[in-house]
Order: structure tokens, then C-alpha cells, then sequence
């Protein structure tokens, strides 16, 4: 171990882990990552694992892109820092954002840039306040989420987060925010009911929410085309045709969060693109810079922007951004995150190699602990049960879903758990097929060690 790894193993009590079990860790450590190459990275210790989350589902070019670094650094020598407020702006953001817009669905206009995801989908909810207060709709103010959903974690967006560990003693949600079923198929649709029946279903139940509230009242609905930490739940057939007729009956913004989804990880450059998705706004972050920096961007249509002017001329301002919105040095690495995404084609690669991870994922339904394996593209899950006829799931405290991510781990492969022993798979979008045959290889190895503990243990 180097000294100053060994540091970092002494001095980790100092650090407050986010979403971690704080107690676990400091009792045991972090695993303290060192470097990274490929879809690769390396412990202190010097062991490799292949990350299959592509660290939070946004390393989408892997741990050693050097034209993403070298991009940083001719920024920092060049103008390390300036703003966008006042009509000023860095030189390099007006490339980003013609870019930007130039790949987005069609309909966008503008981008507002902030830092993280968070950030982005709490200028959308600002923004969906800000244009009924600018159209005379003063009432026009709640949005609505989904259970499982997660939209961040600041006070506003981690209200429209549909997860309990978001919400518990935060004093969260806030007011206004309201929450609808998820379209989780698996767990939501009734004995012998079909996708589209499933999708009728909550369609209608989206409606008679909105009925109940008040359409004069419902300002905006929040999805992520396929949910993320969720559980990547991936819509059931028609779901989108269905709910989004509903939002323009009603005069409702849609606002898509493309933050795990975007730039081609459900196999075409957004996830409203693989949906046919019709945003009134679009926030997105992750692998805008593929994770190299923080930066997030919230995209709205030419309408919103046509309001958003006249407004800003009846108040002589437009009173919202950031000291770091429009940051040149992480508007440098997303500028070159996205032609690289160009010269590669890699919507295309993930066309190539998306079947083989699907595959590998469905390939595991059988298995006595796996009640559903899912997915689409680069991303996909499985979710473990304690009884496949009956779909009930293990106890919380019995932890399954951890020791399997921990067995993987230990076979060099990282996973993430999530709640409700889901066991999530988006690796980076450069992977090749024999790096998914030997990242699903340790998963399987993990899984059918962790089906011994099951039976060992009584837990099933």
C-alpha cells in the first residue's frame, strides 16, 4: 500500500459517504480506487475490477479517454474559469450548446448549464413555477413524479424522488410534489393483465390524480424514460403513447429526465428518441462529459423560451443560474465527449454490443433467486426474489442483493444493489463482448454463491 493510500484508509472517517450505510463504513473502510484504464479500475491494492456501473451510470467512455484530459487541460490554460451571467459567456459554451442542441430531440431551443442532475431537474421545476406564474396561472404549480422514481436529491428534487431512503427524516416531500404508480410491469400489473392493459391502467390512474388535484393546479409531470435507481424499470408497451396525450389535454410541461439515459445508452442518442418522447424540457448530465467533470444541462422547447423572453422583459431580468453554469473547463470535455460520441458512432456500438448484455442478463431468468431480468441497450437488471411463483421478495435485512454485489466484487466485477434486491447492470458504452462475457461471468459466479448462502442460511 502507498503512503498516501494508506492515508486514505486512515483518514476515510473524515469523509461522509453519500448513499452509504455510514455505520458499515466506518467500520470496515471504503474500497479506495486509485486509478482507472478501459472499463477497468484499480484499488489501492492494485486489484482490478471491471465496473459495471460505469461508476454512477456515467463513465461512458471508461476511465482513460486521454482527449477528454487533454481537453481539460488546454481549457484551464486557455480560460480556466468565467460566467455567464450579465449577457457575458465563455467562448466555449456557445460550442457546447450549439452542439448540444443540434443532437437533441427535435423541438429544443435553448440550455441553461448547471452542475449535476439535481441541479438540472431543479431549474426544470423552477422554470415549470416561473412560465405559469409568466402565463397568468398563479395555482398552476404542482408537479408530478412517480414512485421509484429518482429525480436528485436537493430538497426539490429529492421530493420528486419516488424512494423512501430520499425522503426518511428529511422532512421530505415538500409541498406540491405528488407522486403516481411506477410502470413497473413485474410488480405492479394484475394476475394475467397484459403490458398494454397494464399501461391503460395507469394512465387512467394519472388522470383521475390530475382530476382529483385539479388540471388548473398540475403544472408538470417528471419521467425518466427508463428509471435508474428505480430499479431500471423499462415502460411497459404503450405506456408513453398513453400518458403523454393526457399531459397536452391538461396544458402539463413534460419534462424528461435524460440523465442516465442520454447520449445512447438505451441504444439510440436519448432515451425520448428510443420512447418517441415529445418534451416540453429535457435535463440532462452524467455522460454529457462521460463523467470526466460536473456538468448538467437543462434543455428547453422554443416555446418555454419564447415565455421565458417575454418575461424577462416585464421583470428586466432573468433572476436564476449558477456561478458555475456555462463553466468552460467541464464545457470543454462534454464539447469533446460529444464528437467523440460522433467519430465513434456510439449509438451504433451500442447497437452492436447491447444484445449480447441483454442476452447475457436474460440468461439468468431461470436461476431459482432471479425473478425478472431486464433491459434495453447498455442497461439492464435482475431482480431477486425469495419465491419465483409468488414474486415474494427476501426480508430487507437479509441484505441479498448486497452479499450478491459483494461476491461479485470480489470476483472483480462491481454492481450496484438497490432497493427491493434489484442488482443493476449500465456499464461504459465502450465495453467490448468478451469484457460483458467476463463481467457477466463473475455476476453469475456471485449469484449462484449467493443462492448457497440463501439455502444455507433458511432464507428461502
Amino acid at each position: 500500500m502507498s503512503p498516501d493510500s494508506a492515508a486514505a484508509r486512515r483518514d476515510q472517517s473524515f469523509h461522509l459517504h453519500p448513499s452509504t450505510n455510514l455505520r458499515t463504513v466506518l467500520n470496515e473502510g471504503p474500497l479506495v480506487i486509485a486509478r482507472g484504464e478501459g472499463v477497468y479500475v484499480y484499488d489501492d491494492q492494485g486489484k482490478r475490477y471491471l465496473e459495471g456501473m460505469a461508476g454512477l451510470w456515467c463513465a461512458s467512455l471508461g476511465f482513460s479517454e486521454r482527449r477528454l484530459a487533454d481537453a481539460a487541460y488546454r481549457q484551464m490554460c486557455e480560460l480556466p474559469f468565467y460566467h455567464s451571467f450579465g449577457g457575458k459567456v465563455p467562448a466555449i459554451s456557445t460550442e457546447l450548446a450549439e452542439r448540444l442542441i443540434g443532437i437533441a430531440p427535435t423541438g429544443m431551443g435553448k440550455v441553461l448549464f448547471a452542475n449535476s442532475g439535481s441541479e438540472a431537474n431543479d431549474t426544470a421545476i423552477k422554470l415549470a413555477w416561473y412560465v405559469n406564474n409568466a402565463l397568468g396561472r398563479p395555482r398552476k404549480k404542482k408537479i408530478i413524479s412517480r414512485q421509484r422514481a429518482y429525480h436528485g436529491v436537493t430538497i426539490a428534487t429529492g421530493s420528486l424522488t419516488g424512494l423512501a431512503f430520499a425522503h426518511d427524516d428529511f422532512d421530505l416531500p415538500i409541498a406540491r410534489i405528488l407522486h403516481t404508480d411506477a410502470p413497473h410491469y413485474y410488480r405492479g400489473a394484475h394476475a394475467g393483465e397484459s403490458e398494454e392493459a397494464f399501461a391503460a391502467r395507469l394512465a387512467a390512474n394519472l388522470e383521475a390524480l390530475i382530476l382529483r388535484e385539479g388540471p388548473d393546479t398540475v403544472a408538470a409531470f417528471f419521467a425518466e424514460p427508463v428509471m435508474g435507481a428505480g430499479g431500471v424499470i423499462v415502460p411497459p408497451a404503450t405506456y408513453f403513447d398513453r400518458i403523454q396525450p393526457i399531459l397536452k389535454k391538461y396544458d402539463i410541461l413534460f419534462v424528461v429526465d435524460e440523465v442516465i439515459c442520454g447520449f445512447g445508452r438505451t441504444g439510440k442518442m436519448f432515451g425520448s428518441q428510443t420512447f418517441n418522447l415529445e418534451p416540453d424540457m429535457i435535463t440532462v448530465a452524467k455522460a454529457l462529459s462521460a463523467g470526466y467533470l460536473p456538468i448538467s444541462a437543462t434543455l428547453v422547447s422554443n416555446a418555454i423560451y419564447e415565455i421565458l423572453l417575454a418575461q424577462s422583459d416585464k421583470l428586466g431580468i432573468f433572476g436564476h443560474g449558477y456561478t458555475y453554469s456555462s463553466h468552460p473547463v467541464p464545457a470543454a470535455v462534454a464539447l469533446e465527449t460529444l464528437k467523440i460520441y460522433e467519430e465513434r458512432d456510439i449509438v451504433a456500438a451500442v447497437g452492436r454490443v447491447g444484445p449480447r448484455l441483454q442476452a447475457a442478463i436474460r440468461n439468468h431468468a431461470a436461476h431459482p433467486l432471479v425473478g425478472e431480468a431486464r433491459g434495453i441497450g447498455l442497461i439492464g437488471a435482475v431482480e431477486l426474489v425469495r419465491d419465483k411463483a409468488t414474486k415474494e421478495s427476501f426480508a430487507p435485512k437479509a441484505g441479498v442483493a448486497a452479499y450478491l454485489v459483494r461476491r461479485a466484487q470480489h470476483h472483480g466485477a462491481i454492481f450496484r444493489n438497490m432497493p427491493g434486491d434489484i442488482v443493476a447492470f449500465s456499464p461504459p458504452l465502450v465495453i467490448s463482448d468478451a469484457e460483458i462475457d467476463d463481467m457477466m461471468e463473475c455476476f453469475g459466479k456471485a449469484l449462484d454463491e449467493t443462492w448457497a448462502m440463501v439455502k444455507e442460511k433458511g432464507l428461502a
